[in-house]
């Protein structure tokens, strides 16, 4: 039966389910969190959403952390059968950063990554449309990384100057005119 407060799955119990089935796909084991091995990440992942016991059929969200050296894709899984949650983490090398696409699995996923991958430059190999979500496609660099004010080549990251900084323009000239009409 489910508990009645929604607990969180500690590491361990996580990693243990995981390694009963692939011994070699667990890295590293915390107390809120399992760290996964890139290579068999996406069996780890189908491990989580077909086990009965983690039941990790909702993928609550997924994101990323820059954490210089490396950056590490976090996803959050809850299953609302056995009434809990836990946190699973994938690192990726920090100059080329990638991680299996796990949208196959989870529909939920396909923007995440397009997020993730526009933002922080995760490349997510499986991915059926890899695309910028927010950013044009020329946009130099991803905004979220820590490394991001620093490009090479001199390259400067975004716009060139904000609209109000255009001599002449003070912002007012985007207002309506005559509020209401819409003119």
């Amino acid at each position: 039966m489910p508990h009645p407060v929604t607990v969180t799955l500690p590491g361990a119990h996580v990693a243990a389910r995981i390694r009963g089935a692939l011994p070699d796909a667990v890295q590293s084991v915390a107390d809120g969190y399992v760290v996964i091995e890139p290579a068999g990440a996406f069996e780890a992942m189908r491990l989580i959403r077909d086990d009965e016991i983690l039941d990790g059929k909702f993928l609550v969200q997924m994101c990323s952390v820059d954490m210089i050296t490396r950056i590490d894709v976090v996803y959050h899984f809850s299953s609302l059968a056995q009434n809990h949650i836990f946190e699973v983490k994938v690192p990726a090398d920090h100059e080329r950063p990638e991680v299996p696409s796990i949208s196959p699995l989870w529909t939920g996923a396909w923007l995440q990554e397009r997020e993730i991958y526009d933002l922080m430059g995760v490349h997510f190999p499986g991915h059926p449309a890899l695309t910028r979500l927010f950013l044009w496609d020329a946009f130099p660099g991803h905004p979220l990384r820590k490394d991001f004010m620093s490009m090479p080549g001199g390259q400067k990251p975004g716009l060139s100057q904000f609209p109000k900084q255009v001599p002449g323009q003070t912002g007012q000239e985007f207002r309506p005119k005559n509020p209401g009409s819409g003119v």
